[in-house]
């Protein structure tokens, strides 16, 4: 099915698979063409609400055998999903935009995260710009997170966005894989494209950088996720 009837697909496949939303096929569809979570790996999510992609993360880490650890962070309480998670998958609730990156960083046994999820969307307010706006600065807060503010390239004029923290160390660890969604709408397409070159202005920290619309959401909602793996070392 495509078109105008592919939401309601996903929508009844998640039933029928036991994921608690749509979305877990947006993060299925990525951790096949790129591989992000393997056996072992620290999976940090944020904006985890309602759990899809805690159980997708979960799931790809293979049996409970094989070690790793799943942690969401949302600002609404969530519960972890008796589907498709286990032991491994623990939620937190705090408002990313105020945790710091320590507080962040000890949520992992290996103090640092493989993998860094942001599915974190706004509350959507219907004014396009400002919705667009808001995603960005969600998503330039996920980016501090991950890589902090002794990483960055010194280049003079920084792009705008959240303040980051006084901890300049990210939690995303070498040779580990960051995704961010970001808003977008047909109204403010050059707008986006902006805002998208700041986060190109970040790529010389990673050794694959793109921006990826899973399948799921095509002809649906304006979502884009790119995806990014860090350099080594």
């Amino acid at each position: 099915m495509s078109g105008a009837g592919a939401p309601d697909f996903f929508y009844r496949e998640a039933q029928r698979l036991g994921y608690v939303a749509r979305s877990a096929f947006k993060l299925l569809q990525m951790q096949k063409q790129y591989k992000l979570i393997t056996p072992g790996s620290s999976v940090l999510d944020l904006g985890c609400a309602p759990g899809a992609w805690l159980q997708v993360a979960c799931q790809s880490l293979g049996p409970l055998k094989n070690g790793g650890v799943v942690v969401g962070i949302d600002i609404k309480k969530v519960k972890v999903p008796s589907l498709h998670c286990d032991a491994r998958v623990q939620t937190v609730s705090a408002d990313v935009m105020n945790l710091s990156k320590e507080k962040v960083r000890v949520l992992s046994p290996q103090r640092g995260f493989s993998v860094i999820l942001s599915d974190m969307c706004p509350l959507v307010t219907g004014i396009t710009a400002r919705d667009a706006a808001l995603s960005v600065e969600l998503g330039m807060r996920a980016l501090d997170l991950a890589v902090g503010g002794a990483a960055l390239p010194n280049l003079g004029d920084k792009p705008d966005g959240p303040a980051p923290d006084s901890d300049n160390n990210g939690v995303l660890k070498a040779g580990g894989h960051l995704v961010i969604k970001l808003l977008e709408s047909e109204d403010v397409q050059g707008w986006i494209f902006f805002h998208k070159s700041r986060f190109l202005f970040y790529a010389d920290l990673f050794a694959y950088f793109s921006f990826f619309l899973p399948f799921a959401l095509q002809n649906s909602a304006g979502y884009a996720s790119h995806s990014s793996e860090r350099h080594p070392g």
